[in-house]
């Protein structure tokens, strides 16, 4: 049985929408795009290589997909990271796109949730879902997730859409690693255990 695995930066207050760049997703009218590289230290990155070395594949939603698409591809030959983002097979979640043309990936069919189902199934390593909160809060409801590698850094925005909206399915977890880097980001691996468990003091 393969784990999906979801990978994202946060700001303190849980929000993950456009850490890249201003417009990188202006949905919703916000404005605080790009507000990772102010608060990002060479901790981060190294974590972040780390993490994608034991994928096997990446699962992304259109939006995600899109930005890797147009970057990636382009991306200085030099960085041994780019190869490894090119190379690595990519299974795409969407309803709008007919195909897609970026190295190794191919177009999930049908429903979203039975499509991962089959790919959890299936022989191979772990599978990362990068950013794509969308499609990361769906397998969420369905129980799809098995772990979350989440980069928290030392930022506050206010607005924006949260990895851990209203609705989310309550969800015991158990921390594997949890460290804070020099500018003070912390990140942390946590597996998923079933439900929380309740008491009082």
């Amino acid at each position: 049985m393969r784990e999906i695995i979801v990978c994202t930066f946060l700001t303190l207050d849980g929000v993950m929408q456009a850490p890249g760049a201003p417009d990188e997703d202006t949905e919703s009218g916000f404005r605080h795009g790009g507000w990772q590289k102010p608060v990002d230290d060479e901790e981060v990155g190294a974590a972040i290589a780390g993490w994608y070395t034991g994928f096997d594949a990446m699962l992304l939603g259109r939006k995600t997909y899109d930005i890797f698409a147009s970057y990636w591809p382009n991306a200085d030959p030099g960085d041994p990271f780019t190869e490894r983002m090119n190379s690595m097979r990519k299974y795409v979640a969407s309803r709008t796109l007919a195909s897609v043309e970026w190295r190794n990936s191919t177009l999930l069919r049908g429903d979203v949730v039975d499509a991962v189902r089959e790919l959890k199934a299936s022989d191979g390593g772990s599978i990362s879902v990068v950013g794509s909160g969308d499609l990361a809060q769906t397998l969420m409801r369905h129980g799809l997730v098995d772990e979350y590698r989440l980069t928290i850094h030392p930022v506050i925005v206010g607005t924006g859409k949260r990895l851990f909206a209203d609705g989310a399915i309550p969800t015991a977890l158990t921390p594997v690693s949890v460290t804070t880097t020099k500018g003070g980001t912390v990140v942390g691996v946590y597996r998923t255990n079933g439900e929380p468990s309740y008491d009082s003091y």
